[in-house]
């Protein structure tokens, strides 16, 4: 007796096995899927440079999201430039203008000189799921018209931008991004934006970062209405300082950190409220602080011209102070 190997459709003319079907079904469903969000959304994607007048300066990747010209990509593509040159898919060099540039959240928003450019659509009604399909496009090392797939593997991450603040609500995945990838869109399996391509953690596989819709959506508004990203501020220069142990068991404290006020600019919002040096933030509206980043992030999730409650311990007693504080 001996064994036989398993004959392929060659080989003996028998049917492929169930799973083998299964397989191949899924495969095609698969390719399928990409090829069409390809087909569909790769004339939206861009490459963007400084040109030929410009030598200095890195590339990058954007997206267009309307018709008459508005494109998205990453503040550090744009590199505090104002003009820039853009490649379609057709290979066309089209001259683009910046017109907004926030490095809080990695994100230029671009006017083309062009009408009636195929465009992509940002998905804000659905957050993404872990294990979803995730397509990169964009312009790894220059090769234009890339495409790359994975999932998504996590949400609500959090990124440290250019200037020192957190970006929120950000997209970890595995669809594989490099240099020049910067800026262009990651998008789902009906061809929807559902993030732009910001970051890889250097040496590592198969991690990569998107800035989320829905802080894109937000951010191109600020941009429409007001010219610039504004945000709620107090108006200090602040550290971080652990809080004694004797102190958080008398004030009943569940903090081991505070955040400690170095400096108050004058006729800020902290000001007005009676914050001065050397006052300890604790809490912001019920809500623990710990550091400077807690700040930050309590503060872009309110709107503008607020009342907040802040908490905070001066000469050992806990005070809570209420501050009105605007968008600047």
């Amino acid at each position: 007796m001996f064994l036989q190997p398993i004959a392929g459709p060659d080989e003996s003319g028998a049917k492929p096995s169930k799973a083998a079907d299964l397989d191949s079904s899924a495969l095609d469903a698969y390719s399928r899927t990409v090829v069409g969000v390809i087909e569909s959304i790769g004339p939206s994607v861009i490459g963007v440079s400084s040109g030929a007048r410009q030598p200095s300066g890195g590339s990058g990747s954007g997206v267009i999201v309307s018709p008459d010209g508005l494109a998205l990509s990453n503040s550090h593509v744009v590199a505090q430039r104002s003009a820039l040159v853009a490649r379609t898919h057709d290979g066309d060099r089209l001259d683009t203008a910046v017109i907004g540039d926030d490095p809080s959240t990695d994100l230029a928003l671009l006017r083309i000189n062009a009408r009636d450019l195929p465009f992509a659509q940002l998905e804000t009604a659905r957050a993404p799921i872990p294990g979803q399909l995730a397509i990169a496009l964009g312009s790894p090392f220059g090769l234009h018209s890339t495409v790359t797939s994975g999932i998504v593997s996590a949400v609500g991450r959090s990124l440290r931008g250019r200037d020192g603040h957190l970006i929120d609500d950000v997209i970890q995945h595995t669809a594989p991004i490099n240099p020049g990838n910067s800026g262009g869109p990651l998008l789902d399996s009906h061809g929807r934006v559902i993030g732009i391509n910001t970051a890889i953690i250097a040496l590592a596989q198969g991690v990569g970062f998107a800035v989320s819709s829905t802080t894109v959506d937000w951010v191109i508004a600020e941009f429409l209405q007001h010219g610039r990203v504004r945000r709620l501020r107090l108006g200090i220069a602040a550290s971080v300082a652990r809080l004694p142990r004797g102190l958080r068991r008398e004030l009943d404290l569940l903090n081991e950190f505070g955040v400690l006020v170095l400096g108050v600019e004058k006729g800020a919002a902290a000001d007005l409220a009676g914050i001065v040096s050397d006052d300890l933030i604790v809490s912001i509206n019920g809500r623990l602080v710990e550091s400077v980043d807690d700040v930050h992030r309590l503060l872009s999730r309110l709107e503008s011209h607020v009342n907040l409650v802040v908490g905070v311990i001066r000469n050992e007693r806990k005070h809570d102070l209420m501050i009105n504080a605007g968008k600047d």
